[in-house]
């Protein structure tokens, strides 16, 4: 009998190799033909998958935010004080290990590349600004916001802050390590929350 192809693993194989064409050969290289030898299928079989090569970098980058979302959420799923959640999450969103700081160049490459093309992504709105919004919204309720804080400005200065981050820690990574991060973020929250009581640590939806 023939071998069955799992079709949504093949795609996800490919964009994966997307990733390391673009790591290896930045968005200039990332043409069909590489990206299919990177997989190891002809170009007949690579557009049996994504008929033009937009769709494919799409997919590929989609799959880059489904894979840091699916991280997010099993965050917001553990039984820990808000603070410590939001610490946690946006230590997920700036990239600490190997796995991320890959994810993150693959990202930028991305963004720049889609910057004139927002009828094929618009890279802008990659739902980063909003989860930063959501973040203050959400130290808020749970009464650990500064009262003399304002959210829209809050959410404004968080979003610029883990995005520098995030950009620095590609960059020079050295310098901005985990630890130095971990540090930038920790003091950042603080000086924005109010000193939680016992009572506040115990709330947790």
């Amino acid at each position: 009998m023939p071998k069955q192809i799992d079709h949504e693993k093949r795609r996800k194989e490919i964009a994966e190799a997307t990733w390391r064409v673009i790591l290896e050969r930045g968005m200039e290289g990332a043409s069909a033909r590489n990206i299919a030898k990177e997989a190891g299928l002809s170009l007949g079989a690579l557009r049996h998958y994504f008929s033009t090569q937009d769709e494919l970098l799409v997919f590929a980058m989609k799959l880059v935010q489904e894979k840091v979302m699916a991280r997010i959420k099993d965050i917001t799923m553990r039984n820990v004080p808000p603070k410590e959640k939001v610490l946690h999450i946006l230590l997920e969103i700036v990239p600490t290990n190997e796995e991320t700081v890959r994810e993150m160049e693959v990202w930028f490459a991305f963004t720049v590349y889609a910057r004139h093309k927002k009828d094929m992504f618009d890279a802008n709105h990659d739902g980063i600004y909003s989860g930063m919004r959501n973040l203050i919204a959400y130290l808020d309720e749970f009464d650990l916001l500064r009262q003399d804080a304002d959210k829209d400005i809050e959410a404004e200065r968080l979003y610029a802050l883990i995005d520098g981050l995030a950009l620095h820690a590609m960059l020079d990574p050295v310098r901005v390590n985990k630890d130095r991060i971990k540090r930038v973020i920790m003091q950042h929250v603080e000086s924005i929350c109010v000193k939680e009581t016992n009572e506040t640590e115990e709330r947790n939806p």
